[in-house]
């Protein structure tokens, strides 16, 4: 599967720990950032693949869990370390769930928002993969 689970640098310090995010750790120069929260923990996000932007998933604060699909397999990563990320490369169905109470997901993204870059429906998703 075309993901891959990142260590962000972390500076351990008696005042509290600092995780710092640059283009170097990522495999992509980031367009945009977006973060997910007081979500309810019967909620579900995402269900959508991209055609060609990667995502970079962080679990702030909290846990989650993210189903991903490349159309051959499935395969669920728990994100739950605010120094530890997710990349999910283009053409990876994604699905969020089992968010813990006071969740947060920050999303850093190779593209501004585009409609035209979703697939949106899991059909279609799996058409595309033929």
């Amino acid at each position: 599967m075309n993901i891959a689970l990142i260590q962000i640098p972390k500076i351990e310090d008696t005042r509290g720990n600092l995780s710092v995010i640059e283009n170097d750790i990522l495999p992509f120069e980031f367009k945009r950032v977006y973060y997910l929260y007081d979500i309810p923990s019967a909620a579900e996000r995402g269900g959508h693949s991209h055609i060609k932007q990667k995502e970079f998933l962080i679990a702030l604060s909290g846990s989650f869990d993210v189903i991903l699909n490349n159309g051959l397999q499935q395969q669920t990563v728990t994100l739950n370390k605010p120094y530890e990320g997710l990349l999910i490369n283009e053409g990876i169905w994604r699905e969020l769930n089992n968010f813990s109470s006071g969740s947060v997901c920050l999303v850093i993204a190779s593209a501004v928002y585009e409609e035209s870059d979703y697939i949106r429906d899991f059909n279609a998703f799996l058409r595309s993969k033929k």
